[in-house]
């Protein structure tokens, strides 16, 4: 048996398993666009990674002032993610040989994110993850988006783990402390790298300031082997 016995591992999505922000980015823009607000950057998204679909589309109405509603936004964006995202969404290399090592240990693993269930679907099937991580929740289903920490809770709850025995992987500030809030342990990969000083980062078990370009599938798993073995 392997070291990793009694653990499970629970997956943010975007910016953690996939590259999938400059989707989200480009759908903002051509949504806001629409709606007359014609100069939102790449800075502007850059304040809404990490929170739900939703959440993103609430601040904007209250920001810019927008005559649609929540739910039009909401459907709006969804709508234009989804085209681009069923595409051209791209896995990490090393994130995806992380998910196969887990799952030749057997492992139980799954997704927890702030994106629709139709989109995170779609980008599971389109990359092959859904080969290995089929538990999945959504912020659309639990009360709380993240930082809260109900998305995390309900996922261990439907693997049937204690929070305690779960290892979440976040790449955004309130991701890690929803992870945090609900005593799980983390690995922590910063995806907007100016964010890598905000104190919830400061929380993570294992914090990899350089982001994806640090992170290897290896060296994840040997410090999840060290991790277990040193709180048991």
């Amino acid at each position: 048996m392997s070291g990793l016995s009694g653990t499970s591992v629970i997956f943010d999505l975007d910016g953690t398993l996939v590259d999938s922000e400059p989707h989200y980015f480009e759908a903002g823009r051509q949504v806001l666009a629409e709606h007359g607000v014609p100069d939102f950057t790449w800075a502007d998204h850059e304040r809404y990674v990490g929170i739900s679909t939703l959440e993103t589309v609430t601040l904007w109405k209250r920001e810019y002032g927008l005559r649609a509603s929540v739910d039009e936004l909401l459907a709006a964006k969804n709508r234009r993610y989804l085209e681009l995202a069923r595409t051209a969404t791209r896995a990490y290399s090393e994130m995806r040989e992380f998910v196969e090592l887990l799952a030749t240990e057997k492992v139980p693993m799954a997704v927890a994110s702030g994106s629709s269930q139709p989109a995170i679907t779609a980008i599971l099937a389109g990359t092959g993850l859904n080969a290995h991580l089929r538990t999945v929740v959504s912020a659309d289903e639990v009360e709380r988006g993240k930082p809260a920490p109900d998305v995390f809770l309900e996922a261990a709850r439907r693997l049937g783990a204690a929070p305690g025995d779960c290892v979440v992987l976040e790449d955004a500030a309130p991701g890690v402390a929803a992870a945090h809030a609900a005593g799980m342990r983390c690995i922590a990969i910063p995806y907007v790298g100016a964010q890598a000083d905000a104190p919830e980062f400061a929380t993570a078990g294992l914090l990899l300031r350089g982001g994806q370009g640090e992170f290897t599938a290896r060296g994840a798993y040997d410090w999840l082997v060290r991790s277990v073995a040193a709180s048991s």
